[in-house]
């Protein structure tokens, strides 16, 4: 995404998430507890700008999603959206389903890694923005569910059908997808939908942790790996290994690898820069 800004000003509170800056880590968390972090036009439009907002300012080192009280998020608010759906044209839910689309498109695609800490229910389009994060930590309580299916509506619903078979491989993606039965963390894991299962409650911890361990390392080598892995999916090897090429002599004339050098050197921790 790119720094550069027009006129707009930086958005001081957002109605529909929680966001908290410390040290180069974002924390957003889903707020609406009472109805699992179900999700309205406006949480989805917050998400979208707050992405976009984060990666211009280039001061966010790494991110952690999450939701308050029992749940991850339990997908769009049936009666918010499914409701109001029913009674818009074609061109209006063109519009809703492409604004959901980049959502997912701002997390793939945002300079710096994501980390979704999942406790509870992840459901439809819950379950989809744990998948577009680059990290996936639960707890043992967490259970995701694709469900588009469930409601008549097709699988492939936000990207789902382009990241899931890429994470789980295209057989584990055909039955999450097309029966919208859920699953449980510890499957979860072994079909390697979550990086990392903690004990009950702690992926909020966990998932800090790592994002302090992303932010304090080299910001510029993780936004180019993050980007490499999304651009190199449907990349043929030859175009791969000179993409590779490239960002790695760019990177190599960078501040952080002579930095590398010259704390191997004196023989102390490298002081990263993310330049």
């Amino acid at each position: 995404m790119s720094p550069f800004a027009g006129s707009a000003s930086r958005t001081e509170r957002w109605r529909h998430l929680r966001l908290t800056l410390e040290e180069g880590v974002a924390t957003v968390t889903l707020d609406r507890p009472a109805k699992l972090n179900a999700l309205t036009f406006g949480a989805y439009a917050d998400l979208r700008d707050l992405l976009a907002e984060l990666s211009r300012e280039r001061s966010v080192r790494a991110l952690v999603l999450g939701g308050e009280g029992r749940g991850f998020c339990s997908g769009g608010d049936v009666d918010e959206i499914i409701g109001a759906t029913l009674a818009m044209d074609t061109a209006e839910l063109l519009d809703f389903n492409r604004m959901t689309g980049q959502v997912v498109r701002a997390l793939r695609e945002c300079p710096f890694p994501v980390v979704a800490a999942v406790h509870g229910v992840a459901a439809g389009a819950g379950a989809v923005l744990a998948l577009a994060a680059d990290f996936r930590i639960a707890d043992p309580t967490a259970r995701f569910a694709f469900l588009f299916t469930r409601v008549g509506l097709s699988g492939g619903d936000m990207g789902a059908a382009y990241l899931l078979p890429r994470v789980v491989g295209l057989g584990h993606a055909t039955r999450l997808l097309m029966l919208g039965e859920p699953v449980r963390a510890a499957e979860a894991e072994r079909i390697g939908l979550i990086s990392e299962l903690t004990e009950d409650g702690g992926a909020p911890a966990r998932a800090a942790a790592l994002a302090r361990r992303l932010a304090d390392g080299p910001a510029l080598a993780h936004a180019q790996t993050k980007a490499l892995l999304t651009a190199e999916l449907d990349m043929p090897l030859a175009a791969s290994v000179e993409l590779d090429a490239s960002t790695q002599a760019l990177l190599m004339n960078g501040e952080d690898y002579a930095e590398f050098h010259a704390a191997f050197t004196a023989k102390r921790p490298p002081k990263w820069r993310g330049r």
